[in-house]
């Protein structure tokens, strides 16, 4: 079974930084697309950054230059380095399969607010 732990959120003011991890069992990350997806209270949830099998990355035009994806075979983690942060970057953020590699169960996500 896929477990996805996602880790490393928190409240940071704007313009600060934050790295997330998102640590996988049950599946080798370096066969499969992985992304990263975001959900704010009352909006659905959107993809943030995607890393394929092959390490090409894609950001939504929101997180454009802000935002890296980068993964990690060895300790089989994914990882987000959110830099600039907004206020509107406030969410809950998860990781999950992305592509033709569909989703597996959801984990609790990472809680990130920005605020002053």
């Amino acid at each position: 079974q896929v477990q996805l732990v996602e880790s490393g959120g928190g409240l940071v003011e704007p313009g600060g930084s934050l790295r997330l991890s998102c640590v996988v069992s049950g599946i080798t990350i370096n066969s499969y697309h992985m992304a990263w997806y975001r959900q704010a209270p009352g909006n659905e949830r959107e993809l943030v950054a995607r890393i394929t099998r092959g390490e090409l990355t894609n950001y939504a035009d929101s997180v454009k230059g802000r935002f890296t994806i980068s993964r990690d075979i060895a300790k089989n983690t994914v990882y987000l380095q959110m830099n600039s942060l907004r206020p509107e970057d406030t969410a809950v953020y998860y990781c999950n399969g992305a592509l033709n590699t569909g989703y597996f169960q959801w984990g609790q996500g990472a809680q990130v607010t920005v605020s002053l």
